[in-house]
Protein backbone atom coordinates (compact mmCIF):
# COMPACT_ATOMS: atom_id res chain seq x y z
CA UNK A 1 0.00 0.00 0.00
CA UNK A 2 2.64 2.42 0.86
CA UNK A 3 4.46 1.37 -2.40
CA UNK A 4 1.31 1.96 -4.18
CA UNK A 5 0.75 5.53 -2.87
CA UNK A 6 4.44 6.87 -3.48
CA UNK A 7 4.09 5.83 -6.70
CA UNK A 8 1.37 7.66 -7.37
CA UNK A 9 2.91 11.07 -5.31
CA UNK A 10 5.84 10.56 -7.68
CA UNK A 11 3.18 10.82 -10.91
CA UNK A 12 1.47 14.04 -9.55
CA UNK A 13 4.70 15.43 -8.63
CA UNK A 14 6.43 14.36 -12.52
CA UNK A 15 3.12 15.82 -13.86
CA UNK A 16 3.15 19.12 -12.02
CA UNK A 17 6.88 19.53 -13.20
CA UNK A 18 6.51 18.89 -16.80
CA UNK A 19 2.91 21.33 -16.55
CA UNK A 20 5.31 24.11 -15.10
CA UNK A 21 7.56 22.94 -18.16
CA UNK A 22 5.03 23.44 -20.80
CA UNK A 23 3.73 26.67 -19.42
CA UNK A 24 7.56 28.25 -19.32
CA UNK A 25 8.12 26.47 -22.99
CA UNK A 26 4.61 28.61 -23.96
CA UNK A 27 5.99 31.59 -22.88
CA UNK A 28 9.37 31.27 -24.55
CA UNK A 29 7.18 30.77 -27.95
CA UNK A 30 5.01 33.62 -27.63
CA UNK A 31 8.35 35.88 -26.84
CA UNK A 32 9.63 34.36 -29.95
CA UNK A 33 6.32 35.05 -32.16
CA UNK A 34 6.34 38.70 -30.88
CA UNK A 35 9.85 38.78 -31.57
CA UNK A 36 9.53 37.20 -35.17
CA UNK A 37 6.68 40.23 -35.65
CA UNK A 38 9.54 42.29 -36.25
CA UNK A 39 11.38 40.61 -39.16
CA UNK A 40 10.99 39.59 -42.65
CA UNK A 41 10.06 36.27 -43.61
CA UNK A 42 7.45 33.88 -42.57
CA UNK A 43 9.84 30.89 -41.50
CA UNK A 44 10.31 32.08 -38.12
CA UNK A 45 6.39 33.27 -37.36
CA UNK A 46 5.63 29.75 -38.47
CA UNK A 47 8.03 28.05 -36.41
CA UNK A 48 6.74 30.23 -33.19
CA UNK A 49 2.96 29.71 -34.17
CA UNK A 50 2.90 25.96 -34.49
CA UNK A 51 4.95 25.57 -30.92
CA UNK A 52 2.44 27.32 -29.29
CA UNK A 53 -0.42 25.46 -31.13
CA UNK A 54 1.72 21.97 -30.20
CA UNK A 55 2.81 22.93 -26.50
CA UNK A 56 -1.23 24.00 -26.07
CA UNK A 57 -2.21 20.93 -27.22
CA UNK A 58 0.20 19.17 -24.63
CA UNK A 59 -0.51 21.18 -21.76
CA UNK A 60 -4.00 20.89 -22.28
CA UNK A 61 -3.73 16.95 -21.70
CA UNK A 62 -1.27 17.56 -18.87
CA UNK A 63 -4.39 19.22 -17.48
CA UNK A 64 -6.95 16.55 -18.41
CA UNK A 65 -8.42 17.88 -21.78
CA UNK A 66 -8.20 15.34 -24.56
CA UNK A 67 -7.32 16.44 -28.07
CA UNK A 68 -10.84 15.83 -29.43
CA UNK A 69 -12.07 17.41 -26.28
CA UNK A 70 -9.59 21.00 -27.61
CA UNK A 71 -10.47 20.21 -30.91
CA UNK A 72 -14.50 20.23 -30.04
CA UNK A 73 -14.37 23.29 -27.89
CA UNK A 74 -12.16 25.58 -30.69
CA UNK A 75 -14.81 24.98 -33.26
CA UNK A 76 -17.71 25.95 -30.68
CA UNK A 77 -15.76 28.81 -29.41
CA UNK A 78 -15.22 29.77 -33.52
CA UNK A 79 -19.25 28.79 -34.37
CA UNK A 80 -20.24 31.25 -31.08
CA UNK A 81 -17.40 33.83 -31.98
CA UNK A 82 -18.72 34.10 -35.72
CA UNK A 83 -22.17 35.03 -34.68
CA UNK A 84 -21.37 36.97 -32.19
CA UNK A 85 -19.28 39.24 -35.34
CA UNK A 86 -17.17 41.63 -34.28
CA UNK A 87 -16.72 44.64 -36.75
CA UNK A 88 -13.35 43.09 -37.76
CA UNK A 89 -14.80 39.79 -38.73
CA UNK A 90 -17.24 41.29 -41.20
CA UNK A 91 -14.60 43.12 -42.55
CA UNK A 92 -12.17 39.91 -43.04
CA UNK A 93 -13.85 37.12 -42.56
CA UNK A 94 -11.04 35.18 -40.30
CA UNK A 95 -12.96 33.28 -38.20
CA UNK A 96 -15.01 32.13 -40.29
CA UNK A 97 -12.29 31.04 -42.93
CA UNK A 98 -11.17 29.32 -40.17
CA UNK A 99 -14.21 27.62 -39.14
CA UNK A 100 -13.82 26.45 -42.69
CA UNK A 101 -10.43 25.40 -43.02
CA UNK A 102 -10.74 22.79 -39.82
CA UNK A 103 -14.29 21.61 -41.43
CA UNK A 104 -12.69 20.71 -44.84
CA UNK A 105 -9.18 19.60 -43.36
CA UNK A 106 -10.86 16.36 -41.72
CA UNK A 107 -12.24 15.19 -45.15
Amino acid sequence: MYLNTRSKDIDVAQNFKIIEWLKTELLDAVADLFKSLIKTGNDTKNDALASIIIITYLLGRRVGVSFSNLDRTVKDKLNVSIKEAREVERWYNDLFELSNYLENKKR
